[in-house]
């Protein structure tokens, strides 16, 4: 998922050589870290059956369909801007078989094309990155769920607000991707403006520390060959710096994967 001001945009930053290189590394139809495992930490305790849920970037569907296949919702509806990703995750919805239970929504820049109280949860995994107005993104998705709905989301924010370090412009240098990164103390305070409460943030960086070692390691070693089979020695070469710039950040805490929490009341306005 890609963004600029306020919107969100169609310029694709994940083609098909990016799907296949981190299917590689996070497993079929996965582009962010942890695979089913940390989308179930994720969601831990919330009650998805017969509910509806919208997948905010939803990327190439193997989280829409984890959800679909493991907590009897009524509906996963993954909306995503870049149509790769998207084509991707429908053809994967119709091998599955789950195309009745799961529907993929290409979208574009500004308004989310969904109607005011249309879910019951609102999940994102390591997509709101990609959208710097945090403000906005927090509306948006407030808008879209029912009163006493749920946000359960992962995201992938900076530790603190001000100038990144040089480390971390290089990181984010080396990623290539629309990162409008933001702090914890940012992303409470824009779900609170937007009207959510129990807002809570829960740093996941001495998980995904550790985590990303092993993935450096692996691309450099038992995964190497698989990865440069999907797209190519240098892609994979361009990736091992990548990681190993992102492991820097990482072991500073100034790179930290966090976890988030919000409710949207279930009485007054909408």
């Amino acid at each position: 998922m890609t963004a600029a001001g306020s919107g969100l945009e169609h310029e694709p930053e994940y083609d098909e050589a990016a799907i296949r290189f981190l299917e590689v590394l996070w497993g079929e139809g996965f582009l962010s870290p942890g695979g089913p495992a940390e989308v179930d930490r994720v969601l831990a305790g919330l009650d998805l059956a017969g509910k509806t849920i919208l997948d905010f970037g939803c990327g190439a569907g193997g989280v829409s369909l984890h959800i679909a296949k493991t907590y009897d919702p009524a509906e996963v509806v993954g909306y995503d801007v870049e149509q790769p990703v998207i084509d991707h995750a429908r053809a994967a919805a119709v091998r599955e078989g789950l195309s009745s239970r799961v529907r993929f929504v290409a979208g574009s820049s500004g308004r989310l094309p969904f109607d005011d109280a249309e879910f019951d949860v609102v999940f994102s995994k390591d997509a709101m990155v990609h959208v710097p107005d945090k403000e906005w993104l927090f509306g948006e998705l407030y808008r879209v769920l029912k009163p006493g709905g749920r946000l359960a989301a992962s995201d992938w924010l900076i530790s603190h607000d001000g100038e990144p370090s040089q480390d971390m412009r290089d990181y984010i240098a080396a990623e290539g991707l629309s990162f409008g990164m933001a702090s914890p103390q940012r992303y409470l305070a824009a779900m609170t403006a937007a009207g959510f409460v129990d807002a809570s943030a829960e740093s996941r960086n001495a998980w995904y520390r550790e985590t990303a070692r092993s993935e450096l390691q692996r691309l450099q070693g038992s995964l190497h060959a698989a990865a440069a089979e999907a797209v190519g020695e240098e892609y994979v070469a361009k990736n091992v710096r990548t990681w190993t710039a992102m492991q820097k950040v990482l072991d500073t805490g100034e790179h930290c994967p966090t976890h988030l929490r919000g409710s949207k009341p279930a009485g007054g306005p909408p």
